[in-house]
């Protein structure tokens, strides 16, 4: 069995993400955010894969498996159904498409991958719909939550 891992950054610091990442065993941090950047510190998409890099975790963004501004509108505005229609529509286009069969190719040579964007609970995030459909095309995938939190990092 593979796990692929999702974790968001809402809550966290820099030191709880990498913490979580490496206490779960976490070789490669996939940023899933259209855009990699944040104002809070330590998120960026540079500061982000700089602080991986001392740690050793590998850093990789793909730009095209993030959420369309509409979509981030709609979750921040709690509006989930919304984003997750508008993200499933996204996930149709080409550039989308050739993103999602390369992070399957990464998922199939066994490293342990780890999905990230914002929202701390996945079932607000697009990256459990990038999960799940990983898991339903790959055999022997399951999908593993993590969370920043000095507290408890991996939930089922």
């Amino acid at each position: 069995m593979t796990d692929l891992f999702t974790i968001g950054y809402e809550g966290a610091t820099p030191r709880t993400l990498a913490d979580a990442l490496e206490a779960a065993g976490v070789e490669v941090l996939v940023d899933v955010r259209a855009v990699a950047n944040s104002r809070r510190p330590g998120f960026s998409k540079r500061a982000l894969a700089a602080g991986l890099d001392e740690r050793g975790l590998a850093y990789l963004h793909l730009r095209a498996l993030g959420t369309p501004a509409d979509g981030r509108a709609a979750a921040r505005a709690g509006r989930h159904d919304e984003m997750r229609a508008i993200f499933e529509a996204h996930l149709r286009t080409e550039k989308a498409q050739e993103e999602l069969a390369g992070l399957r190719e990464i998922v199939r040579t066994g490293r342990k991958l780890c999905l990230l964007c914002f929202e701390r609970e996945p079932e607000h995030c697009h990256r459990q719909m990038i999960a799940e459909r990983v898991e339903a095309a790959e055999d022997g995938v399951a999908i593993r939550h993590l969370h920043a939190l000095p507290a408890a990092f991996v939930s089922a």
